[in-house]
């Protein structure tokens, strides 16, 4: 089991070896960052973007949270983690595309699907409770559907990423940019037990990478 310890230890060995090796890219990264992509995905330790898609450091912008939800635009009271993200990866950095990663195996979907939270308090489920509520209108139909089962869970996994990316359309420096041509949007599933990718088609089926 990993413990901080053993990412010191980790780090140690990284300052001793990749650190060094790649000496000359950590010293353009020291200036700054120009990554073309931005992945939003969930903070669930299985599913790391970099291990996933096999990236390097400043190659790719990363934010992480529960079920990798975006909310939709608003500017009301409250705080904006994943908007502060995305503005700044498209405004400042300009990226080319936004990847939404979601997967297998989803506790958070879970939670939508099953409503095992809802009479849970703060500190006790109750901030996840209230983050998923972004997936009501989505569990509705999925529910409808397929049920609560395992069949639920994958679809509502699948719908998780359709919401999130119909999200982002809702941010007016995001839709101006799909419109004029200079920001795609992707989505994709990847599934832990078989590491096997799905990505999200124009025909809006999730089809195998």
């Amino acid at each position: 089991m990993t413990d901080f310890s053993d990412l010191i230890e980790g780090y140690y060995k990284f300052r001793g070896t990749e650190w060094l090796t790649e000496r000359e890219r950590w010293t353009e990264l020291a200036s700054g960052q120009a990554p073309k992509v931005m992945v939003i995905a969930c903070s669930d330790s299985r599913v790391d973007p970099a291990t996933i898609f096999g990236t390097h450091p400043g190659e790719v912008f990363v934010v992480r949270n529960v079920a990798n939800l975006v909310p939709p635009y608003e500017t009301g009271g409250g705080f904006h983690g994943v908007s502060a993200a995305v503005e700044f990866a498209v405004t400042k950095l300009k990226v080319a595309e936004i990847v939404v990663l979601g997967h297998g195996a989803c506790g958070g979907v879970s939670a939508a699907l099953t409503q095992s939270l809802a009479d849970s308090t703060h500190g006790d489920g109750g901030f996840v409770k209230d983050w998923i509520t972004l997936l009501d209108d989505a569990r509705e139909k999925v529910v409808a559907e397929h049920g609560t089962g395992p069949e639920g869970q994958k679809a509502l996994e699948q719908e998780c990423v359709r919401v999130s990316i119909a999200n982002l359309q809702t941010f007016p420096f995001i839709a101006d940019r799909i419109a004029d041509g200079s920001l795609k949007i992707h989505g994709a599933v990847f599934a832990i037990a078989d590491g096997k990718l799905k990505v999200l088609q124009d025909n809006d089926q999730f089809e195998a990478a």
